[in-house]
């Protein structure tokens, strides 16, 4: 009888369950909306803020460990137009490989393009075969940036990762 099973503890647990797994994915999800709500209160308070977008093309893997580069450009209301260069890497319960075709991102609580450039944190959840599809949420200081992106490959999971952004 392994530690699962015995007598007080959760007796609805059995030697295959998966808790650890339940737990994690819980706690990155609360990280995620706990970073995305205090960010996105910073962006609000925050003196009137331009609005860019950001469309991109990113290709990676991931097996726990996990690496993506690519490049986009930012698209601001002022005219303002910045090619960049992406490059993500970080950790979590994930494996695959993708290629993200056609990716957009919105940031919220910019005042001015040049604060684009940077390192932000990065949660971010994945699934697909075949046609893959991403979400993340990205924050740096008072600035929000969240992604959305197509592609193709296979990928499955939920991480964290440093996401730097620099012009080109």
């Amino acid at each position: 009888m392994n530690r699962l099973t015995r007598p007080g503890n959760h007796p609805a647990r059995t030697a295959d369950c998966r808790w650890p797994a339940d737990i994690v994915l819980a706690v990155l999800a609360a990280v995620a909306l706990t970073l995305a709500t205090s960010v996105s209160l910073a962006a609000d308070a925050a003196p009137a803020s331009l609005s860019c977008e950001l469309k991109f093309t990113m290709k990676g893997w991931s097996a726990i460990y996990n690496t993506a580069t690519g490049a986009g450009t930012a698209t601001c209301s002022d005219g303002t137009t910045m090619r960049v260069k992406l490059r993500s890497k970080g950790a979590g319960l994930t494996a695959g490989k993708v290629t993200i075709d056609v990716g957009k991102g919105t940031f919220k609580g910019l005042t001015d393009p040049k604060d684009i450039p940077g390192a932000y944190l990065a949660v971010d959840a994945s699934a697909g075969a075949v046609k893959s599809g991403t979400l993340a949420v990205l924050a740096r200081g008072g600035i929000l940036l969240t992604l959305t992106g197509t592609g193709h490959g296979w990928d499955a999971g939920i991480s964290m990762s440093d996401f730097t952004i620099e012009r080109f």
